[in-house]
């Protein structure tokens, strides 16, 4: 029997529950959780607010755990190897999506959370395409939060060849944000971090920005007028699109990673002119994500983290809601 923190109803408390997953499916493997992170996703799924819940509902799609059962075909894994799983747990394997190494487009991908149970839990399952073993160099305490926030905002870097020699800029300092800092000063970029919180310009600082710019200042925009190579948004707000879009030099692009609540209005005489690009990216594929734990040990990147136990989830939950994060939540397995 898995042990689990699980809503029966959507914004309902998460209580815990006991539940029979079943035999292991021989494609699969079975993680011990020992750390799970607590993403907006999650609360986010857990109110239906993008309609696709399924209750009874236990979130959880940043986990890192140990290997506990390894199924018949599966034969690059072993018992004992501590993994990470994010928010896909299954892909088929044979469209052309998976063949090509982009399972993370694959059209009938699983989701951790959606459908099935995550990893709020003392354990939890996968196919065994997901399950990530971690670079030695990572601390396991920490490093949930990249299955899901780190993937998203390096994925874009090397799907859309930023380059070192680029000038990039990041909207939105938080639980995106702050990871997108790092990975890009590492990789070699000037970064400009767009913030309306002067309470975040040092932070961003120490994280890897170059400079700071108070996005509520049109001064400070119009300076960048046609200087960024690439613009990476990470808030999940409306903002003034027409001013970023004149940031971007030209052959640049704006490039989303948060879902922004209305369609965005292109001024496509600019887009022309400049050849400027639109663009968006999910999450990353397994190999992305390999190689973004690598690049990540290597250089010392880690994400900011409050740490819970997983008793505590709905104050976690309750501390995210409330915007207090700084910048991702954490939540050590004390089930079992």
């Amino acid at each position: 029997m898995f042990k689990a923190m699980c809503a029966t109803q959507a914004k309902g408390p998460l209580k815990s529950i006991e539940f029979d997953p079943g035999r292991l499916r021989p494609n699969q493997v079975q993680i011990k959780v020992r750390y799970c992170g607590l993403c907006h996703s999650d609360l986010s799924m857990l109110n239906n607010d993008w309609g696709i819940t399924q209750f009874p509902f236990v979130p959880g799609h940043e986990v890192v755990g140990t290997l506990e059962e390894v199924g018949g075909q599966v034969k690059h894994l072993k018992v004992g190897q501590t993994v990470g799983l994010g928010w896909f747990s299954q892909s088929c394997m044979t469209c052309r999506q998976c063949m090509t190494g982009h399972h993370n487009l694959c059209a009938t991908a699983e989701q951790t959370i959606v459908g099935r149970h995550g990893g709020f839990a003392d354990r939890v399952r996968c196919s065994a395409e997901w399950a990530l073993p971690l670079p030695e160099r990572l601390d396991v305490s920490k490093v949930g939060p990249m299955f899901c926030g780190g993937i998203t905002v390096f994925n874009p870097i090397v799907q859309f060849g930023v380059l070192p020699t680029h000038r990039v800029g990041v909207v939105g300092i938080g639980g995106l944000g702050h990871m997108a800092l790092q990975f890009l000063s590492k990789w070699g970029c000037d970064v400009i971090a767009f913030t309306s919180s002067d309470s975040k310009r040092d932070e961003a600082i120490k994280l890897g920005a170059t400079s700071v710019v108070n996005s509520r200042n049109p001064d400070d925009m119009k300076k960048l007028a046609g200087s960024l190579d690439f613009l990476l948004v990470t808030a999940n707000v409306d903002l003034d699109w027409n001013a970023y879009i004149d940031t971007i030099a030209p052959k640049g692009r704006l490039h989303f990673v948060g879902v922004v609540p209305n369609p965005v209005p292109v001024p496509v005489f600019n887009m022309i002119l400049a050849q400027r690009s639109l663009s968006g990216s999910p999450l990353g594929s397994p190999a992305t994500t390999a190689q973004m734990l690598e690049f990540a040990a290597r250089h010392h990147i880690a994400p900011v983290t409050e740490n819970y136990k997983m008793t505590q989830a709905n104050d976690a939950l309750e501390h995210l809601h409330a915007g207090k994060a700084r910048y991702r939540i954490v939540l050590e397995n004390d089930l079992g």
